[in-house]
């Protein structure tokens, strides 16, 4: 890919596997979980070599560096050669620890989540 071609945010971060599908990468920068700064990103925002992005994958809060644009994804040993993480040690452990310890109950007899349940632990989890 020529320098000269713009790519999009969320086909970039489609493409460095952060997202498994590109429509989740839009959703995502629609939701406001891609952010320079403190400012969101639009799904149309245009990649530059040497910008920093923050971004909420469920409970992880991830910052990356762009190395270098591509258009087509990559396969995952690939990937740090477009991408570095600055995402802080702390982090990662973190999440590691709130996966250890972190585990859904539910009553035995109440049977499935409702529609409504679902909804809310998922505000819970993810926000």
């Amino acid at each position: 890919m020529s320098s000269a071609e713009p790519i999009r945010i969320d086909k970039f971060l489609w493409a460095v596997r952060l997202y498994k599908t590109r429509t989740l990468a839009t959703d995502a920068c629609r939701n406001g979980r891609i952010t320079m700064g403190d400012q969101p990103l639009k799904p149309s925002h245009e990649v530059k070599v040497g910008e920093v992005y923050n971004i909420s994958i469920e409970q992880l809060h991830k910052q990356i560096e762009v190395k270098a644009l591509l258009s087509n994804r990559v396969g995952a040993k690939l990937v740090d050669n477009y991408i570095t993480d600055l995402t802080p040690k702390e982090e990662y452990e973190r999440i590691q620890m709130a996966r250890q310890y972190a585990f859904e109950k539910r009553d035995h007899g109440t049977g499935r989540p409702t529609k409504r349940d679902r909804r809310e632990i998922e505000e819970f989890k993810y926000k």
